[in-house]
């Protein structure tokens, strides 16, 4: 495509999308807000960043950490570590903390992401595997509802009531909520649907946990799942809440009951969040919790503008660019492998680092296809900074992430649109 036809089309996008642009910048001022009130409210110093060592006994800025996380994230408690290694991992923590032989775990948004089936057990090929660790193998049970694309009820009620007021509901301990769509091509769960999920859920069974994967949702809209009563929302800091700056780590945040039961599969029983040294890392997670508002609306923002052209350009688009978003996840259904790949290879060619380097489909860990990922970031596998990733099949979907400057996400997107066919 010519460099004129990109530049007319990406003007058009900016008047079109100049009322939203204000929403996501307003969201962003709450939401950073509430960050510089928590900083403030637990006096927050230099004093937070020093490393600690060995056991980590009183670390004092990991602590801190600890109750700014809470604060922000509206939660009774949380915990936030650079030892964990990805949102899948977080996740990991969190049910088998929460979880025990013979108990139910019911998913109400489907089969999970793709490298979330293994360590529940239900990844084709690992059932039939003994000792992998998975929750299955230790005896837990998994079911699931489907989930409605209707934005204002996603859940489908009547079945998840069939499952808790049968045989088998008194053995639901957890329900599981993924927020964003993964590889599929579903609406994302808002905040507040979630909170009429925990109403719904709790009228039957006070003690059922509601654990929500919040990865790639988290300050996209004003409040986050816990808010709304969820009791443990889960993601990685190499997404939004790192802010582009974390290097590494999870976090789980919730009532305090369920947030100390996941800490105790954190370290050890008894040891929980007492323990863990910080490793150097404290100081980026401050800094990048500090910028992960404006973070996430700059990517909100280069997202949104994709939206508009691709659908303009006559792809399949979702959302569509003038809808409500509640991640920052952008689906374009290309129909076409040559055209899915040229976009993801157009997305690296725009990214600040390895730029040079041509993605090509490959087997991953984790996932059931091949895959091709755009990443070219400065931390690995940072999404929020700008990615693009598809698993290579039909209809050949792009998932597109991020954007740490709207500046940098319009060049990377100028950069697809040259490869355009």
């Amino acid at each position: 495509m010519n460099s004129e036809k990109i530049n007319n089309l990406i003007d058009e996008g900016e008047f079109k999308l100049k009322d939203y642009f204000e929403y996501i910048d307003k969201t962003a001022f709450k939401n950073q807000k509430k960050v510089m009130d928590a900083f403030s409210g637990r006096r927050v110093s230099d004093a937070c960043f020093n490393n600690s060592s060995g056991y980590g006994y009183n670390d004092r800025g990991r602590d801190v950490l600890d109750l700014v996380w809470a604060d922000v994230f509206e939660s009774e408690a949380a915990f936030v570590r650079p030892h964990i290694v990805s949102g899948t991992h977080a996740i990991t923590i969190g049910l088998f903390g929460l979880l025990r032989p013979g108990d139910i775990m019911l998913s109400v948004t489907g089969a999970p992401y793709d490298t979330l089936l293994g360590p529940i057990g239900i990844r084709p090929g690992i059932e039939n595997r003994e000792n992998t660790g998975s929750l299955i193998d230790f005896g837990v049970k998994y079911m699931q509802t489907e989930i409605i694309n209707n934005q204002d009820c996603p859940f489908d009620f009547e079945a998840i009531s069939k499952i808790l007021r049968g045989g088998e509901g008194k053995s639901v301990k957890v329900i599981f909520v993924q927020k964003s769509k993964g590889y599929k091509d579903r609406i994302t769960v808002k905040s507040e649907g979630i909170g009429e999920l925990v109403k719904f859920v709790k009228s039957i069974d006070s003690d059922i946990y509601i654990v929500v994967d919040n990865c790639y949702g988290e300050f996209v809209e004003e409040h986050e799942p816990c808010y709304y009563g969820a009791d443990l929302a889960i993601g990685s800091l190499i997404k939004n809440p790192g802010g582009g700056i974390a290097q590494c780590g999870g976090y789980i945040a919730g009532t305090k009951k369920a947030v100390e039961m996941a800490s105790y599969r954190l370290t050890a029983p008894l040891l929980g969040t007492h323990v863990g040294a910080s490793l150097g890392q404290t100081y980026d997670i401050y800094k990048g919790l500090f910028f992960a508002p404006h973070t996430v609306a700059q990517s909100l923002k280069t997202i949104s503008l994709a939206a508009y052209i691709y659908e303009k350009l006559g792809y399949e688009v979702r959302p569509g660019y003038n809808c409500r978003r509640y991640d920052i996840i952008q689906t374009i259904k290309f129909q076409d492998e040559d055209k899915l790949i040229n976009f993801i290879g157009g997305i690296q060619a725009g990214s600040a680092v390895d730029s040079h380097v041509v993605p090509e489909p490959s087997e991953m860990p984790g996932y059931n296809c091949k895959v091709i990922m755009a990443s070219g970031s400065f931390v690995q596998g940072s999404s929020i900074e700008i990615s693009a990733d598809a698993p290579v099949k039909p209809p050949y979907t792009a998932f597109m992430q991020g954007g740490l400057t709207y500046e940098s996400g319009k060049l990377c997107l100028i950069k697809a649109l040259e490869r355009e066919i």
